[in-house]
């Protein structure tokens, strides 16, 4: 699985520097797929910058008190200190379920009660300017194969991507490493890394995991497919 990742990068890696030299801005939300994303960055750049877009979502204090902890126990001097920007969107998400408590879609509702519209484009546009501001000619997005939504597509990344490049002026590229894999190969790949410090819920109770919520269903899902341990802390699992 390792050697399938760096096969994904590889394209990415346009941007006429050595691979050692290149630095990534990874977009992070300390959950399973952009950790893990994380470490294994840290074997083909120098240096891994963790980026959090704070939205003003309901979870985003623990995820990111989450992110920041996963960060500091992977002891990599290539993944730095969590790069944290401010995007305010509590008045256009007023009333949506993701900014107001108890509308959390359930355990087993549709992929589709799950959307956050416009999301990828939203965490993207103001990491570009970023990296325009700090040389950065990567951007790094841990979106997977099962990703259902419209500025999920390779269409949606490759116009993004090229409106970029022209409008900041710079040879932009957007990375997608994990396009390709399921989330249980992605608890595979990174057995090795503290996956009990990754938030995988809409609805958290303190650091533990709901156990209620559809995000909650897909990670209990995914280790179930797998041999490696759930660590994962619980506040309620519901019966199957």
């Amino acid at each position: 699985m390792q050697s399938d990742f760096g096969k994904l990068m590889t394209p990415s890696l346009n941007t006429g520097k050595k691979r050692s030299e290149v630095h990534v801005a990874a977009l992070a939300s300390g959950g399973l797929d952009s950790s893990v994303m994380l470490g294994e960055l840290s074997k083909t750049f120098d240096e891994v910058i963790p980026t959090y877009v704070r939205c003003g979502l309901q979870w985003e204090s623990t995820e990111l008190a989450v992110l920041r902890d996963f960060v500091a126990a992977l002891r990599n001097s290539r993944v730095k200190p969590v790069q944290v920007l401010d995007v305010p969107m509590s008045d256009v998400y007023a009333g949506h379920w993701s900014t107001v408590g108890g509308q959390i879609p359930g355990y087993n509702e549709p992929d589709q009660h799950w959307e956050i519209p416009g999301r990828n484009l939203i965490l993207l546009v103001k990491t570009a300017v970023w990296c325009k501001l700090h040389d950065v000619r990567t951007i790094a997005l841990g979106s997977l194969r099962t990703n259902p939504f419209s500025d999920a597509t390779s269409d949606f990344f490759t116009h993004l991507e090229r409106a970029f490049s022209t409008g900041l002026g710079m040879d932009l590229r957007i990375s997608r490493p994990l396009e390709k894999l399921h989330k249980h190969e992605i608890i595979e790949l990174g057995r090795k890394y503290p996956l009990e410090l990754t938030l995988s819920c809409a609805s958290p109770l303190g650091r533990a995991h709901c156990g209620q919520c559809g995000k909650c269903r897909e990670r209990i899902n995914a280790f179930a497919e797998t041999d490696v341990p759930d660590r994962t802390q619980y506040a309620q699992r519901v019966s199957t």
